[in-house]
């Protein structure tokens, strides 16, 4: 009976150990300074106003600071390849931090109107969220249920990158070097219409690589409960 007692409470306290193992190393040190970058960014771009209207200096600061944050998804999973200090709150957090990023630069966007029409510009949103916090319960339920954190995979990395291109282009502001003239000139358009067409391929890429982790997932239990 103690047997039985002490492996029940092992198994249910695994998964919270195994979670925080190696929670100040390096790799996980940059990630949690990526969160704080997205706090100070989302204050800059607010502050900048619409198409940073209100302050340009504003606009160009959160571009960058949101350029170095997405930049930083890099270094943070290369040195804890490197270094062998991949953990399970790594695999957790790391995405987390993207999806910080980019899910409130999006919900931004479309409140000031630079995601296109408004009706379309929050449906954009709302697919992105919908795979995005989906995924992110989906993994809090792996872990839960005392199972390994499933990484992203090529399509969900694929995804990161063209969303991170694209809100960076959105975020530049360019047109403020166009003038007043009351139309954009051309190179603005095809700016303009690039940077759609990147969002709009990470939104597909974010779809798809949703489906592919819900199979996985559910496909990978299904033949570890065989």
């Amino acid at each position: 009976m103690n047997t039985m007692t002490k492996d029940t409470m092992d198994k249910q306290q695994s998964p919270k150990s195994s979670l925080l193992a190696g929670w100040n190393t390096p790799p996980n040190l940059v990630t949690y300074s990526r969160i704080i970058l997205v706090v100070i960014f989302l204050g800059l771009y607010i502050a900048a106003g619409p198409w940073g209207a209100r302050n340009y200096a504003m606009r160009w600061a959160a571009a960058i600071l949101f350029i170095i944050a997405a930049s930083t998804d890099k270094l943070d999973g290369w040195m804890a390849r490197k270094y062998n200090q991949v953990t399970e709150l790594g695999k957790l957090m790391d995405p987390i931090a993207d999806k910080l990023l980019t899910c409130a630069t999006l919900i931004v966007a479309a409140s000031f109107g630079e995601l296109g029409p408004t009706v379309l510009g929050w449906i954009v949103v709302a697919l992105f969220l919908l795979r995005e916090i989906g995924i992110t319960v989906m993994r809090f339920f792996v872990i839960d249920t005392g199972g390994k954190v499933i990484a992203a995979e090529w399509p969900g990395k694929l995804k990161t990158l063209f969303q991170c291109i694209g809100l960076a282009m959105l975020l530049l502001p360019f047109w403020q070097f166009a003038g007043g003239s009351g139309s954009n000139p051309m190179w603005l358009t095809v700016y303009l219409f690039v940077t759609y067409l990147v969002i709009y391929v990470a939104l597909i890429l974010c779809l798809y690589s949703g489906g592919i982790y819900l199979y996985n997932t559910f496909h990978g239990r299904k033949k570890a409960a065989k």
